[in-house]
C-alpha cells in the first residue's frame, strides 16, 4: 500500500472541517512572520529619503558612528553603533573638497534647532510637528532653495523663511517675529520666503539665518555640520563621489561621503536611529511570534491527528507501515502549510505596512524611513510555515504510527492516560528551562536585556504545560470536581467528561494560558517599569518649582535670571542625552548644574558625593557601577553624544537611575555636545525664612522668565508626569508590536476551543440519546469552558506574576510588580468569553443534528 500525494488530497478533501483549524493556525504564523521580517528588512535596508540635501548629489559627513575593534582568531572586528548626536566636521574639510577637481562647489551646512514664534503665543514646529531647523542661507543651494518674496538675510537681524511655514505662521517679508534658537529669544525681520521646486518642506520647517548669526547660533566654531559637493559640468556623481573620497582618504579624519539613498540617514539622523530600532523590534516579535507560533500550530495539528484517531488506527490494523502513515500525514501538513503559508503571506505584506505605519503615527519610526519591499519575507514566511507543518504533524503522528494494530485500534476508542515518556522528559527540562530564567532574569539590570528574557519565560513555562498538560489538566481536575457536581446533571457530566478526556482538555487549555501569560506580561512590565521610575522621580526631585519650554528649550539667560532673583537658593539646569563607553555599551545620562544639587534633586546617593561632581565627574547608578566594576575614585571611559571622548572620575553611586538615568555629568559638558544646548527643565529651590514659610513664590518666578517666550512653571511633580508620558510612549510601542502577537494566540484559542467542540459530534449524539437534553448537554459546554478558562487564568496569572516579579527585582532591585486591576479584569473576562463562545457556537450548530443521523456517520 503506497500512499500518494493524490491520495492525501482526497484526505483533506474528505475532511475538511478537521483541517480548517490547522489552515487558520498556519495562516496566522505565516502572516505574522512575513509582517515582522517586512519590518526587519526595512530596518536592514529601507531607504531614507533626503529632502534638503536633494540638490547635491555628494553629501560628505563626518562618522556618525562609535567602533570598537576586537581581535579574534588573528582577524580584526569593526563594530560599530550610532551615536545619539550630530558628529561635527574638522575645520579644514571644506577648502580640502574644494581643491577636488571637478568640484564646482563645496558647499558647508550649519543646521541646528530654531523655532518661530506664532501669532497664538506658541512656538511653530514644521509639518506634523516635525523639527523646525536653522541654517545658514548660504546653504540654500543644497536643496536648491530660491527666493519667491523679498531678498536673502543681509544683516544679522534677518531671516527667510520657507514657504510652509510662511504659510502656517502667516508672516510675509517685512514682518518682525521672535525666534527662538540656541540662546536667548531674539526679534528678526523676515526679509523674505523661499521655495523648493518640489513644493513645500513635508518633513521638516526651515529657517534661514545671514551667515555670521547662523554661525553664532550653531556653537560650533570653526567645524561644520555636513558638506555638499557640486560638479563640474561633465562629471558624473559616481566620479565626483570616488575623487572626493580619495582625496579625503589621506586626512585623519574619518568623513563619509554619500550619494544616491544614503544621503537620507546624514540629513535625518533619527530615521538613521530607527533603522536599528526597527531591527530589534522585528527581530523581536518575529522571535517571540515564531515560538508562539510553533507552540500553538503544534497543538492545533495534535488536536487534528488525535481527531483522527480512529481513522489512523484503521490504517494500521489494515497492514499501513508506520512509515506510510508518517508519509501520509506529512504530505497533508505540508499541503495545507503551502496553502496557508502562501495566503498569509499575501496577507502578512499589508499588515507590515499596517504595522510601519502605526509605529510612524507613534513617533517610534520617522516618515523618512520608507517601506522596504521584496518576494524574501514571504518566501521565508512560506518556507517557516511548510517547516512547521511538516514538524508538527511527524511529531503529532509518531506514537499512532509507531504502535502496534491492535493497540491502536484500542486507544481509538479510550484516551491513553500515560504520558511518553520522551515527553514527560522535554516538559521537565522546559519547566527547569523557564525556572533558571527565572533566576537569570533578577540579576539583568537593563531594559533591553531583560525584555527577551521575560517573554522567554513565559514561552517556555507555557510550552511545558503544553507537554505536560494532561497531567496539569487532571490536577486542576482534582481541584474543580467538587464544585462542578453540584450541579447534579449538567456539572456531573462536566466532571466525568474532562476527567476521561484530560488531554483533549489540555490542548485547549495551552493556548488560554498563553493568552492570559502573554497579555498580563506585555502589558504590567510595562506599568512596573513606568511605575518605578515614575515613583524615583517623584522621590528625587526635591526642588519648589520646574520651569519648562514649549519651544525648543529654556535658554540659560533664564536660568541666570533665576539665580538672581530674591528668594531663590538654587537652580539646576538639566539637559538629556545618550552615551557610549568604548565597548559600546549604552547609557542614558542627563547633565546637571553641579551648583546647589543638593536642594533641588536627590538621586538617592549610597556611596560618594556629588559635591565633587565638578567639571570632570561622573555618577553612576548601582545598574552601571555593577556592570561595569565601578566605584567612587574609578576612571571612566566614554563618548558623548557628539562622538568626542572623555574620562571622567566617579565620585559617586546612586539608586534612582530609573527616574534621573544612569549616568549624571556636569551640565555645561553634556550641553556643548549635543544637538539642542537648551535646558529640558529647569529646577529651581526656594529658601526658606526663619519662621519656615518660603522665601519665594510663583510671581517672582513668572517676573523673572517673563522675557523668554514659551517658558512656564509647573509644580514639582511636572517632572514625574514627563517621565510618566515618556514610559507610556514607549509602552505603546511595545502594545501594538507584541499585539499581534496576542492577536493570533487569541484566534488560536477560539480555533482549538472550536474544534475540539465540534468533533465532540457523536458523544453529543449518545449523550442525546440515552436521555440528557440539548439545555443540559449545552450547560455541560458551559462548565467545561468556564472549567477551562479558570484553569488557564490561574495558570497564565500564575507564569505573568513569576516572570514580572523577577523583572522587577532585577530591573528596581525590589519585588514590587505593578498591575492593572482594570486590565486583569478584562484579560479575565475575555478569556471566559472566548472559552464560552467557541464552546457553545459550534455545539449549537452540532446539536441541530438529528442524533440517530449523527451515529450513523
Amino acid at each position: 500500500m503506497t500512499f500518494t500525494l493524490g491520495y492525501a488530497l482526497r484526505s483533506l478533501r474528505a475532511r475538511k472541517a478537521g483541517f480548517i483549524g490547522a489552515f487558520l493556525a498556519f495562516f496566522c504564523a505565516s502572516a505574522l512572520v512575513t509582517a515582522c521580517g517586512a519590518l526587519l528588512e526595512t530596518g536592514l535596508r529601507g531607504e531614507i529619503g533626503t529632502e534638503r540635501y536633494t540638490g547635491a548629489p555628494v553629501v560628505v559627513s563626518a562618522d556618525q558612528s562609535v567602533h570598537h575593534l576586537k581581535k579574534k582568531h588573528g582577524k580584526t572586528k569593526d563594530k560599530a553603533k550610532p551615536l545619539g548626536e550630530r558628529v561635527w566636521l574638522p575645520s579644514g574639510t571644506v577648502a580640502r573638497i574644494d581643491r577636488v577637481p571637478g568640484v564646482r562647489a563645496a558647499i558647508p551646512e550649519l543646521t541646528f534647532p530654531a523655532a518661530l514664534l506664532g501669532p497664538d503665543g506658541r512656538f511653530l514646529e514644521g509639518p506634523d510637528g516635525s523639527a523646525s531647523l536653522g541654517h545658514a542661507w548660504t546653504s540654500a543651494p543644497l536643496t536648491p532653495f530660491h527666493l519667491d518674496r523679498g531678498h536673502a538675510p543681509r544683516t544679522a537681524r534677518e531671516i527667510v523663511i520657507d514657504r510652509g511655514l510662511a504659510a502656517r505662521s502667516e508672516l510675509a517679508p517685512g514682518d518682525r517675529v521672535t525666534v527662538q534658537a540656541t540662546g536667548i529669544p531674539a526679534t528678526y525681520t523676515v526679509a523674505g520666503v523661499a521655495g523648493t521646486p518640489s513644493g513645500e518642506l513635508k518633513r521638516q520647517a526651515a529657517i534661514f539665518f545671514a551667515p555670521g548669526e547662523a554661525r553664532r547660533l550653531a556653537g560650533h566654531p570653526g567645524q561644520t555640520a555636513v558638506i555638499g559637493v557640486l560638479p563640474e559640468p561633465g562629471v558624473s556623481t559616481g566620479e565626483l563621489a570616488e575623487r572626493v573620497r580619495t582625496a579625503l582618504d589621506a586626512t585623519p579624519a574619518k568623513e563619509r561621503v554619500h550619494t544616491g539613498g544614503d544621503r537620507g540617514p546624514v540629513e535625518f539622523l533619527d530615521a538613521a536611529k530607527a533603522r536599528i530600532q526597527l531591527i530589534s523590534m522585528g527581530g523581536a516579535i518575529g522571535g517571540t511570534g515564531l515560538l508562539v507560533a510553533v507552540l500553538v500550530v503544534s497543538g492545533t495539528f495534535a488536536l487534528s491527528i488525535q481527531q483522527r484517531h480512529r481513522e489512523l488506527a484503521l490504517l494500521r490494523a489494515v497492514a499501513a507501515t508506520p512509515r506510510q502513515v508518517r508519509g501520509l500525514i506529512g504530505r497533508e501538513a505540508l499541503c495545507v502549510g503551502l496553502l496557508a503559508g502562501a495566503s498569509g503571506a499575501a496577507a502578512g505584506l499589508p499588515l507590515g505596512s499596517w504595522l510601519h505605519g502605526k509605529f510612524i503615527d507613534l513617533g517610534a519610526v520617522p516618515e523618512t524611513l520608507s517601506m522596504a519591499r521584496s518576494p524574501f519575507p514571504p518566501l521565508a514566511a512560506v518556507a517557516a510555515t511548510l517547516l512547521a507543518a511538516w514538524a508538527a504533524a511527524r511529531l503529532s503522528a509518531r506514537r499512532t504510527a509507531r504502535i502496534r494494530p491492535a493497540q491502536a485500534m484500542a486507544e481509538s476508542a479510550a484516551e491513553e492516560r500515560r504520558l511518553p515518556w520522551a515527553r514527560t522528559a522535554i516538559g521537565i527540562l522546559a519547566l527547569a528551562g523557564g525556572v533558571t530564567l527565572l533566576f537569570v532574569l533578577t540579576v539583568l539590570h537593563t531594559e533591553p536585556a531583560s525584555m527577551p528574557v521575560t517573554y522567554l519565560v513565559v514561552l517556555l513555562i507555557s510550552i511545558a504545560l503544553a507537554l505536560l498538560g494532561p497531567l496539569v489538566a487532571r490536577a486542576a481536575l482534582a481541584v474543580l470536581g467538587a464544585p462542578l457536581r453540584l450541579s447534579r446533571t449538567a456539572g456531573h457530566l462536566a466532571a466525568h467528561n474532562a476527567r476521561a478526556n484530560a488531554k483533549r482538555l489540555a490542548a485547549v487549555i495551552t493556548p488560554l494560558t498563553l493568552l492570559v501569560g502573554m497579555a498580563c506580561t506585555i502589558v504590567f512590565v510595562q506599568t512596573t517599569l513606568s511605575d518605578a521610575a515614575e515613583r524615583q522621580t517623584q522621590d528625587g526631585v526635591v526642588a519648589d518649582w520646574v520651569i519648562g519650554s514649549s519651544g525648543p528649550g529654556v535658554p540659560g539667560a533664564a536660568a541666570d535670571r533665576l539665580r538672581r532673583t530674591p528668594g531663590v537658593e538654587a537652580v539646576t539646569e538639566v539637559v538629556h542625552t545618550t552615551v557610549r563607553t568604548p565597548d559600546l555599551s549604552k547609557y542614558t545620562a542627563q547633565g546637571v548644574t553641579p551648583r546647589g544639587l543638593a536642594a533641588t534633586m536627590d538621586l538617592k546617593v549610597t556611596d560618594g558625593s556629588l559635591a565633587h561632581l565638578g567639571d570632570h565627574g561622573v555618577a553612576v547608578s548601582e545598574v552601571v557601577a555593577d556592570a561595569e566594576g565601578l566605584r567612587p575614585g574609578s576612571r571612566m571611559r566614554l563618548v558623548l553624544g557628539d562622538g568626542t571622548p572623555k574620562t571622567a572620575k566617579v565620585v559617586a553611586v546612586y539608586q534612582r537611575g530609573l527616574g534621573f538615568g544612569d549616568l549624571t555629568l556636569p551640565h555645561d559638558l553634556v550641553a556643548a555636545h549635543i544637538d539642542n544646548p537648551l535646558s529640558d527643565t529647569v529646577l529651581v529651590a526656594g529658601k526658606s525664612t526663619a519662621s519656615g514659610t518660603p522665601a519665594l513664590d510663583q510671581r517672582r518666578l513668572a517676573t523673572a522668565i517673563r522675557a523668554f517666550p514659551g517658558t512656564a512653571i509647573r509644580e514639582a511633580g511636572a517632572l514625574a508626569d514627563h517621565q510618566r508620558s515618556a514610559h507610556q510612549q514607549n509602552a505603546e510601542v511595545s502594545y501594538v508590536a507584541m499585539g499581534l502577537i496576542l492577536a493570533f494566540t487569541t484566534i488560536a484559542s477560539v480555533n482549538t476551543l472550536a474544534m475540539s467542540t465540534a468533533d465532540r459530534r457523536r458523544e453529543f449524539a449518545l449523550l442525546r440519546l440515552v436521555g440528557t437534553t440539548r439545555r443540559q448537554v449545552l450547560r455541560m459546554l458551559r462548565l467545561e469552558a468556564l472549567t477551562v478558562a479558570l484553569t488557564a487564568v490561574v495558570l497564565g496569572t500564575g507564569i505573568s506574576l513569576a516572570a514580572i516579579t523577577a523583572f522587577s527585582v532585577g530591573m528596581t532591585g525590589e519585588a514590587s510588580p505593578s498591575f492593572s486591576p482594570g486590565f486583569y479584569l478584562t484579560v479575565v473576562a475575555t478569556a471566559g468569553l472566548l472559552a464560552t463562545l467557541a464552546t457553545a457556537i459550534p455545539a449549537r450548530v452540532t446539536l441541530r443534528e438529528r442524533p440517530t443521523e449523527t451515529m450513523r456517520v
